[in-house]
């Protein structure tokens, strides 16, 4: 008898701890829903519409040496037009106008012009290659780079000024049409690697250290921050190690700064679905990623959109955030116009599948997309519903265990 009531009570106290914590896991979520980031209430009732190509359309401009040197980099002694980010300040009416064409096309997120915009990366414009004289790239070549005040002021410039001209257009584009557009800091993947040697005879070289990369990502999250953006977007990884050392130059942004904005983080993948340099496939990409807790993972660039399904659909089945896809207009083709083989109508069919296959929260197109391709891609869209996603929550298993213990 007394055996028979010690377990009623027992199980009485499981379910007054389990109703306790659900109590308190309820106004956690309560709270946290409260201080949800915007784009993330978007991402959990439809799917967002990223932009496409800024290098792919800044071209249709037909834009010359001339025009990206301007007045200021009129001496330089290197070729500048692949240095696509310098337009942001030589010729920021050009990028403006990009910028608003893909958010008529339907945007919700645009991204500055600020892929290569590293000290390291502006380097390979503006210093001598040790190479051509004898010498060789290596950690101490990296230090002067990241030391040289003209490279760092030049990268944060580059950095602010983008992002202040997405977030005027963003903003304008809010206020007319009311719906609010987000800007996302594009941090990419740089000219170096971690991961691997350029080395053939000595595999444990490495051209440049991990402090030396950080640093330089550093840089660039303080500017872009500093020019409003509301989200950092780590894209095109090809070297897990590189994005690692971009996730902990970020949160030390945020942690000295007492500053803090949602992460996305975006993979290139080969056609095993495998990072294209580090090699991990994209299920170890997402282990070794999700510590950071991002507001999506995803993959672009890479193959097309084709190529890509099914590596997206293992990605979308093991992460629980939100999944991100533009994928490039297909395979590169120099005889077509933009460069690439797929065409508006196409990429808006290949992401409507996508989405009805219940795989992605965000969509848009990389290489070879035009504002054209994304109007396609938005128009497709309207009205599917988004991947479904389980947020982690400790709390809530803690509840199951309780109530199950009852």
């Amino acid at each position: 008898m007394q055996h028979r009531m010690t377990n009623r009570y027992n199980k009485k106290i499981h379910c007054a701890v389990a109703a306790l914590i659900l109590v308190r896991t309820s106004r956690r979520g309560d709270a946290m829903k409260a201080h949800q980031h915007p784009l993330e209430k978007i991402l959990e009732h439809r799917i967002a519409i990223i932009d496409g190509a800024m290098g792919t359309t800044i071209r249709t401009y037909g834009m010359k040496e001339a025009d990206i040197r301007g007045d200021r980099f009129r001496n330089s002694t290197k070729d500048l037009l692949n240095n696509g980010d310098l337009f942001s300040l030589t010729q920021p009416k050009m990028i403006s106008d990009i910028h608003r064409r893909f958010l008529e096309a339907g945007a919700d997120i645009i991204e500055t012009n600020t892929f290569g915009a590293t000290s390291i990366t502006q380097s390979e414009f503006f210093v001598d290659d040790p190479r051509e004289h004898g010498g060789r790239k290596n950690p101490e070549f990296y230090q002067k780079i990241i030391e040289d005040p003209f490279l760092g002021n030049l990268a944060f410039e580059i950095n602010e000024q983008s992002a202040r001209q997405c977030r005027e257009w963003a903003d304008r584009a809010g206020n007319d049409t009311g719906r609010q557009r987000f800007v996302a800091g594009a941090i990419g993947p740089l000219t170096v690697s971690l991961s691997n040697s350029p080395d053939a005879e000595d595999a444990g070289f490495r051209v440049v250290t991990f402090d030396q990369v950080k640093t330089t990502y550093m840089q660039q999250a303080r500017a872009l921050i500093a020019g409003g953006v509301d989200t950092l977007l780590i894209e095109t990884i090809f070297d897990s190690l590189n994005a690692k050392a971009a996730l902990v130059a970020i949160q030390e942004v945020f942690d000295q700064d007492s500053v803090k904005l949602p992460v996305m983080i975006s993979a290139a993948v080969g056609r095993g679905g495998e990072t294209l340099i580090s090699a991990q496939t994209t299920e170890a990409f997402w282990n070794a990623v999700q510590h950071v807790k991002p507001l999506s993972v995803g993959l672009n660039c890479s193959l097309g959109p084709d190529l890509m399904y099914p590596f997206l659909s293992e990605l979308s089945e093991k992460a629980n955030v939100a999944i991100s896809c533009y994928p490039n207009a297909g395979l590169p083709n120099p005889l077509s116009e933009t460069g690439f083989d797929l065409r508006p109508q196409d990429m808006a069919r290949s992401l409507s599948e996508f989405a009805r296959a219940g795989l992605i929260n965000i969509a848009g197109g990389c290489c070879g997309n035009t504002p054209e391709h994304i109007a396609a891609i938005a128009n497709a869209l309207e009205g599917l519903p988004p991947r479904k996603f389980a947020h982690d929550d400790a709390e809530e298993s803690l509840v199951l265990q309780s109530e199950t213990a009852a």
